[in-house]
């Protein structure tokens, strides 16, 4: 298999959705002629038309509002809301009618929409254009919220999205959008509501999503030259979560560190901490700490260094947590 990037093995999926699926239609701002600002719709108005991959109004709420309808009436619309924070307008849709619908009519109407929105920071953007929403879809009952970490998630989740019955929100990572792994068309390595063990460890569970998969990782080495064995877990899914999976691993290792980029107060990473104190409190050799982004509105780019968690950030965490006769070190280390 050669090599493509996380943009390709999207565009990818969303190929071979509409060539599998007459009903699947792709649209929002710029996705047609241009391809997308990500390139993530590259060839696909060409090659299928513009009756199934075009281009909207700049009108957020009307682009999600017009999803609705189409999925009512059979279609399967993927749409894009182009970045993370430009999306809120479209939020009251979001919320009140694609998450509710299904429970409103006790299931007599499905709504089968993928949201896509690229998201999070790590290029360099301008305001409105790097943010961490997903803690306000994670909380919005009737959503699946799930964010790939690998190319090859990448094209899973999408096909894996496109296909169910219930609307997802699915949030790519805009910093992997142009790294490059082999990527397996055959389908589906993973369920899609589980969890993925990235690497196996005995001593920490580095629990990350998205994004920060790749920083995990990276940590995962440098800890290895310190001697601390860490086992990376990548969520894949944020909601629903694989409790499962991570309370497995937790039970081993008997210590939890989570990573995010989002800001720490009320942040994704506050729920997967409870969840694991209430599921594995008696295997437990330290609290659960957290690496966050900082409790601040997402800074300028040139700041952007500030805000993402780092290697050396998670590394101090996994240092304060309890080992052999060390002091217990509570709390969370969002804003070291």
């Amino acid at each position: 298999m050669e090599p493509i990037t996380m943009a390709q093995a999207l565009n990818a999926a969303l190929r071979d959705a509409l060539k599998e699926d007459d009903n699947v239609l792709v649209f929002g701002e710029d996705v047609g002629t241009l391809g997308g600002v990500f390139r993530v719709t590259d060839g696909l108005t060409r090659d299928f038309g513009e009756e199934r991959c075009f281009d909207t109004p700049l009108a957020e709420s009307g682009i999600v509002g017009h999803a609705i309808g189409l999925a009512m009436g059979g279609f399967r619309p993927v749409v894009e809301m182009q970045f993370d924070a430009f999306a809120y307008p479209a939020f009251e849709q979001i919320t009140s009618h694609v998450a509710k619908l299904r429970n409103r009519t006790r299931g007599r109407i499905e709504l089968p929409i993928v949201l896509r929105i690229p998201y999070a920071g790590g290029v360099g953007g301008v305001e409105h254009h790097c943010d961490s929403s997903e803690v306000y879809y994670t909380h919005t009952a009737g959503l699946k919220v799930v964010t790939p970490g690998t190319a090859q998630d990448a094209y899973d989740l999408l096909r894996d999205a496109i296909e169910s019955p219930d609307p997802v929100v699915f949030l790519e990572p805009k910093c992997r959008y142009w790294a490059k792994e082999p990527v397996s068309f055959s389908r589906r390595e993973t369920p899609f509501d589980r969890a993925a063990i990235r690497r196996t460890g005995s001593d920490v569970t580095l629990i990350a999503y998205g994004p920060m998969v790749a920083t995990a990782l990276e940590t995962a080495e440098a800890a290895a030259g310190e001697g601390r064995d860490v086992e990376v877990i990548d969520l894949r899914t944020l909601a629903p979560v694989d409790d499962e999976t991570i309370a497995e691993s937790v039970r081993r290792t008997g210590r939890a560190v989570v990573v995010h980029e989002a800001a720490g107060f009320c942040g994704y990473g506050a729920e997967i901490a409870a969840r694991v104190s209430e599921q594995c409190f008696h295997y437990l050799q330290a609290p659960v700490l957290r690496v966050t982004g900082l409790d601040i509105p997402y800074p300028a780019p040139k700041l952007e260094a500030h805000q993402l968690p780092t290697v050396d950030r998670i590394l101090d965490a996994i240092d304060r947590l309890q080992w052999d006769d060390q002091a217990v070190v509570a709390g969370s280390v969002h804003n070291a």
